[in-house]
């Protein structure tokens, strides 16, 4: 029978207290019967509203009709035939404002939960497959993928499935890009990572680290000299911006970039890791979307007596997936709302114990805001209070307010225009660039989106890259 319940079958997760002091995951999973029970939520719907939501396309009424029957590889082969990291997507993707929010069952009540679904169709698959995966006939053709990030990996991923002779390369010692170094263990643990890369690599895509495109070789080079008939870009952006205020170069200003890198991919928060980070104290992290709660909650975890969210609009605002805000939130992290840094402070008073070396983090100077009209995005644009300054006593800062495409693809590649925010510029329509034969997608053209969108971007491009090399 149907399953009317208006609300979703809750996910199971670490009390709060406890996941706040570990680095293990936070959501624990559904069981196989939680899975059918909440598959037996869905409709079916004949127009499938849902699958307009997902940038990839997954044909999610038929994997879902596959869990309500208990046949979950079933659902994981239909699910893959769309998407080469449903592992992730299920833990990472903001369903709740692509398929989800499509979903007629959210009228009345809670959507279908079609993420912790297709999460849990993926660790199944992951736990229970001990098949081969059949490595496509080759058609002939040779295409190189810059960056190992979710678009690239996509994009590697239908290319390989469809013959082509593909290879990756990852300027970093470990394939993933931002799936590795961006987001945290508590939230995709990195062997779920390595075994969507494994996966791909079993359908014949070759992954090369350790090489800097631009540097160790040119997109030039892999066209003219090694034989590549075609180039996707997928570098991501990482490449962090600051807000040029007085302070950002004392020593304890992070970047989140660097402080999420240093914790997620160098595992700073192994007690015999040698990479450096700030622990303990009280930090303050300056953004309102998916990075900041990352790098907020690391910092808790890696053991900080206090940390604060600080954004300049209110709650309303709040870029970041309202479920990240909620975990947040139930860990003990304060937001300061309708704040922004003016200054950060250092060290310049020799009473101060806490740190004898100039030029360390004390404190940051804030500013009140309030909300004035709309800006051009529609979000009402953030004022400053006059006279309402006030300072945070902090030995920590953590910038998290965005990324830009790094430029040195555009600086050594003939041919490739960017636009003045250093985003690649391409046809919207086949991710083609301004150079024949180079295609590029996800944050490298966009700056930071999400993981879903740099998929559906390789996807994109994939297809294009095909109907380009098969004329």
């Amino acid at each position: 029978m149907p399953n009317m319940s208006p609300n979703k079958n809750p996910m199971p997760s670490q009390e709060p207290l406890v996941r706040a002091k570990n680095f293990f995951e936070v959501a624990t999973g559904y069981s196989k019967e939680t899975a059918i029970d909440e598959a037996l939520r869905c409709l079916n719907c004949k127009n499938m509203p849902c699958v307009s939501g997902c940038p990839v396309k997954i044909h999610i009424p038929e994997f879902i009709a596959k869990i309500k029957e208990g046949e979950f590889e079933e659902a994981y082969q239909i699910i893959s035939k769309s998407s080469s990291l449903p592992a992730v997507c299920g833990r990472v993707c903001p369903q709740e404002s692509q398929c989800e929010s499509k979903c007629v069952r959210g009228i009345k009540g809670e959507p279908v939960g079609i993420g912790r679904l297709e999460r849990f169709v993926a660790d199944w698959h992951n736990e229970h497959y001990n098949g081969e995966i059949q490595k496509p006939q080759s058609n002939g053709h040779k295409v190189a993928v810059i960056g190992s990030g979710p678009s690239g990996l996509t994009c590697a991923g239908d290319l390989a499935k469809k013959g082509y002779d593909v290879t990756v390369f990852e300027a970093l010692h470990l394939a993933g890009g931002v799936l590795v170094y961006g987001i945290p263990e508590f939230r995709l643990p990195k062997k779920i990572v390595a075994k969507e890369v494994d996966t791909l690599k079993q359908l014949g895509v070759k992954v090369e680290t350790n090489v800097v495109i631009g540097k160790t070789i040119t997109v030039d080079e892999l066209m003219n000299e090694m034989g590549f008939e075609a180039v996707f870009i997928g570098s991501g952006a990482g490449l962090p911006r600051f807000m040029n205020i007085p302070g950002e170069s004392l020593k304890g200003v992070y970047s989140a970039n660097e402080f999420l890198t240093r914790s997620n991919l160098m595992k700073a928060y192994n007690d015999d890791s040698h990479t450096p980070i700030m622990k303990g104290g009280k930090v303050a992290v300056v953004g309102g979307g998916n990075v900041a709660m990352d790098a907020a909650r690391t910092a808790l975890r890696l053991g900080a007596d206090k940390v604060y969210i600080v954004y300049r609009r209110s709650m309303e605002e709040l870029p970041a997936r309202k479920e990240e805000v909620e975990h947040a939130i139930e860990e003990g992290i304060e937001f300061k709302l309708l704040n922004n840094p003016v200054k950060i402070l250092g060290y310049n008073n020799p009473d101060d114990k806490r740190d004898m070396k100039n030029g360390c983090v004390i404190g940051m100077e804030c500013v009140q805001m309030e909300l004035g009209e709309p800006d051009e995005k529609g979000r009402r644009r953030p004022i400053e209070i006059e006279g309402s300054n006030f300072t945070i006593d902090l030995d920590t800062v953590i910038m998290a307010i965005g990324t830009s495409p790094n430029p040195l693809i555009k600086s050594t590649t003939e041919g490739l225009d960017v636009n003045n925010r250093g985003g690649i510029i391409v046809e919207e329509a086949t991710g083609a660039t301004t150079k024949q034969g180079v295609y590029a997608g996800g944050d490298a053209v966009t700056g930071a989106a999400t993981v879903i969108l740099a998929m559906g971007a390789g996807k994109t491009a994939a297809e294009a890259i095909d109907e380009y090399l098969s004329k």
